[in-house]
């Protein structure tokens, strides 16, 4: 039997917190093991590849992973202020991180992770759980495997599932058997689905940057086929803080995509609809859907709907670990208080690490953007100094795990109205792990 100590460090998701957890502990001569639920690294972004984030480069390197790659050779540092796609940052960055032969031979492809547990342990059993590996059980092509490990970081992150149409966090009736009208993320609208809205009536559902985009994306559309209509329907009803800081934004790019998709309402190329909480969805004859507030006011017909309300954590794999969540967020306990976007914006969340990270369960951490659970306002930055924290603890250096530095570009917009209209601000990179 192998001892606990000898066995690997496993890493839930291969997306860039995935990934970068893997470079820290190779730099630290820890042996990692990798399970990617996909076909790829990085599957999940590599869905929106045709987005393009706001983020620059020099917010997008982890630093252990250039350092790898610089010290393996042939690696070539994308420029710093320029802003790439989904897909440049999987193919300039993740697959030749994913590529390097201490990460490349630890990637379990195809193994989709459905329980973690400590061996032999059940939740409610003591015995001598804090001593027990870890038991992970993956779902592959071929049936179950089980692997065993030392210390678990998962970095799956909330691609899967996403939050639903309907308001309250609950699906609105009709929306499961009105699917096929139905695509939730951030779909490509002007390439491989053109056809699907070009000519159509199409809802966009949230108000976060996922949504920004696909309304922005559509509003183009329009421009090349004005039978194209767009409504844009978000739950909030005071929409002074919609658009964000614009030119105040210290990410640019971020700033100018809520100063293009306000301008795209004001020209009226997109109609907007505030105060949109949705609880049913019907057949209109042969003539659309109709969409059905939470006072039973039938608000529009269209033919296609493109939900970006956000996402949560799957937390069922977690069941037989003794975790504590934050009651609001889904987030570690000591974080949620923290992170909660009622209350803080982007810039002003604090620095954390492996301490706010840490549950009852030594050697357990859930990192990046599924560390927030239901709080959208994460970025990239913040999970590679939260696994190098992480790595830094597992490796027993307490010192530099707990020295977490962290500053982070303000954006007053990443905070929410209310508890009940909290929305993703994703299309960042940051967003996006598995």
């Amino acid at each position: 039997m192998t001892e606990p100590s000898k066995l690997p460090i496993a890493v839930i998701g291969a997306g860039p917190i995935g990934l970068a957890a893997a470079a820290n502990l190779v730099e630290r001569e820890l042996t990692p093991i990798i399970f990617e639920a996909g076909a790829r690294v990085a599957a999940n972004i590599w869905q929106w590849r045709h987005v393009r984030l706001f983020t620059p480069w020099s917010m997008l390197l982890d630093p252990a992973s250039k350092r790898i790659l610089e010290a393996n050779g042939g690696w070539t540092e994308p420029c710093g202020d320029a802003v790439p796609y989904a897909k440049e940052l999987v193919e300039k960055f993740l697959d030749p991180l994913a590529a390097h032969p201490a990460i490349a031979s630890q990637i379990k492809l195809h193994h989709k992770v459905v329980s973690v547990s400590r061996d032999g342990h059940d939740r409610m059993k003591d015995g001598n759980r804090n001593d027990a590996p870890f038991l992970i059980v993956t779902e592959t092509a071929d049936g179950p495997r089980r692997f065993k490990a030392r210390a678990v970081i998962d970095a799956s992150g909330t691609w899967t599932p996403p939050n639903p149409l309907g308001a309250g966090g609950v699906m609105a009736d009709g929306e499961q058997q009105l699917r096929s009208h139905i695509r939730y993320g951030i779909p490509d609208v002007l390439g491989q689905q053109r056809q699907r809205y070009s000519g159509k009536r199409v809802l966009v559902v949230g108000s976060g940057h996922s949504a920004f985009g696909s309304v922005l994306s559509l509003a183009e559309l329009r421009n090349e086929d004005q039978a194209t209509s767009v409504t844009w329907g978000i739950r909030r009803t005071d929409t002074s803080t919609l658009w964000g800081k614009g030119c105040a934004d210290e990410i640019a790019e971020r700033g100018a995509l809520g100063t293009r998709v306000q301008s795209a309402v004001k020209s009226g190329a997109v109609t907007l609809m505030p105060g949109l909480s949705i609880s049913a969805l019907k057949q209109h004859g042969d003539d659309g859907i109709e969409v059905i507030d939470v006072e039973g006011v039938a608000r529009v017909v269209v033919d296609e709907i493109i939900v970006s309300a956000g996402s949560r954590p799957n937390l069922e794999m977690l069941r037989e670990l003794r975790l504590e969540f934050d009651l609001a967020t889904e987030a570690a306990k000591r974080l949620g208080n923290l992170i909660n976007p009622n209350h803080h914006s982007c810039g002003s969340v604090p620095p954390h690490g492996a301490e706010e990270l840490k549950h009852p369960e030594p050697n357990f951490y859930v990192v990046g953007m599924k560390s927030y659970g239901r709080a959208p306002t994460l970025l990239l930055r913040t999970g590679f100094e939260q696994v190098r924290s992480v790595v830094a603890e597992l490796a027993g250096d307490h010192c530099s795990a707990q020295r977490v530095e962290l500053t982070l570009p303000q954006n007053d917009a990443c905070s929410t109205e209310s508890a009940c209209d909290v929305e993703e601000t994703a299309c960042d990179s940051a967003c996006r792990e598995r």
